[in-house]
């Protein structure tokens, strides 16, 4: 049997790509508060003490980017240069126009439809690996740069800082997970604690809290801020900018991925809503039971309603034949863009909390997208009881 090993990262919240996101995400949110239906196409450059937002904008709504930005901030921990970035002190600069009236003629369609807003192929996936049906590398990897985050937010671990990054290495034997061969974690800290601390500490309440004891293989590698120190960390040590990490926010390369970003993106984009939706479909398909693994593609033109392309892989896995499945799909599932947002809902401030830790697999009730309410309607199709 063929064995091969598969690795994902994720990155914490403090990572100034995901800060970036996380400030495009709230922009977003303030105003859908106010607007559902306001477009909305926003962008965040995190610099050495310098935030820029810019963006696309079609709102009447009112909102104060500066307040947004250092509030976000400060919640991540990012509270003096020490740390980062200084919430209260550092420079913004804000570059906000109006979204092309050519673009909005094609979204806010004269048939009262919603087009797409922008061209491209996005992709959903889901796998019977976890319970929340994702690949298990990205799974535990989101899971210890979350874990990160609590202890240093509870101050269980007081000398760890904002900016965090993880990655896992899985063994498959087949097509199925069977150890951890090796755990990355780099995680920013204060000069006062040295590398032995920073070890022993990551592995026993980190490491060990989330690789469950039977999944470690028998000589796992630990590698603790493998460069050595990272005392400096945040945004005067590296630049963040919005949309730089889809692969951490998707299925961590499990599957193929179509280029566009989420955040900042209200959901007439299909690069976000239809995402959601592939997600949602996929997940539903192998709760079903109907195959152990599934990836979707989905392909949209600018202003157009209907996808211009459905694809269904079910990677030799499916109990029923792809074409059937891609059939089911038209049948059961809304696909047009204004199908999507009132079956997911996405017309809510709900963004900010995908903005960090993935965008799938976390069941929170905002994330729709993670429901399998169509279970039932997929097997009663393919007369499955």
């Amino acid at each position: 049997m063929t064995e091969y090993l598969f690795s994902s990262e994720s990155v914490s919240e403090g990572h100034p790509d995901k800060v970036a996101d996380q400030i495009s995400d709230a922009v977003l949110d303030t105003i859908l508060t106010q607007d559902p239906q306001a477009k909305v196409a926003c962008e965040t450059v995190l610099a050495k003490n310098l935030v820029v937002v810019g963006g696309e904008f079609k709102t009447d709504a009112e909102f104060n980017i500066p307040g947004i930005v250092r509030s976000t901030l400060k919640d991540i921990g990012y509270t003096d240069m020490s740390s980062g970035i200084d919430c209260h002190e550092c420079e913004i600069k804000i570059s906000i126009s109006k979204q092309s009236a050519n673009i909005n003629a094609g979204v806010d369609r004269e048939d009262g439809e919603v087009g797409a807003g922008d061209q491209g192929m996005m992709f959903g996936y889901a796998v019977n690996e976890t319970p929340e049906m994702m690949p298990l590398a990205i799974s535990l990897a989101h899971k210890l740069v979350m874990k990160q985050s609590e202890v240093r937010k509870s101050g269980a671990v007081s000398w760890l800082g904002p900016d965090a990054k993880s990655q896992v290495t899985v063994r498959y034997r087949g097509d199925k997970p069977v150890e951890v061969t090796t755990v990355v974690l780099s995680t920013q800290h204060l000069p006062s604690v040295h590398n032995g601390e920073i070890r022993d500490t990551c592995i026993s309440q980190i490491i060990e809290k989330v690789i469950p004891a039977d999944m470690r293989s028998k000589d796992i590698k630990y590698l603790i801020n493998p460069a050595g120190r990272f005392e400096f960390g945040g945004p005067q040590t590296d630049t963040g900018l919005t949309g730089r990490k889809i692969i951490v926010d998707t299925y961590g390369g499990s599957c193929p991925h179509g280029g566009g970003a989420f955040s900042g993106k209200d959901p007439t984009k299909v690069d976000r809503s239809a995402a959601y939706m592939a997600r949602y479909v996929a997940k539903n398909i192998v709760a079903a039971g109907l195959a152990e693994r599934c990836t979707l593609q989905l392909a949209y033109a600018i202003g157009i309603v209907d996808p211009v392309s459905v694809m269904v892989c079910l990677h030799g896995t499916g109990n029923v034949d792809d074409q059937h499945i891609e059939e089911a799909i038209k049948q059961i599932f809304t696909l047009k863009p204004r199908g999507i947002i009132e079956a997911l809902k996405l017309r809510q401030p709900i963004y900010q909390k995908t903005a960090a830790y993935g965008h799938f697999g976390r069941e929170l009730p905002t994330f729709t997208w993670e429901r399998v309410d169509k279970v039932a309607e997929l097997k009663h199709y393919f007369n499955i009881t």
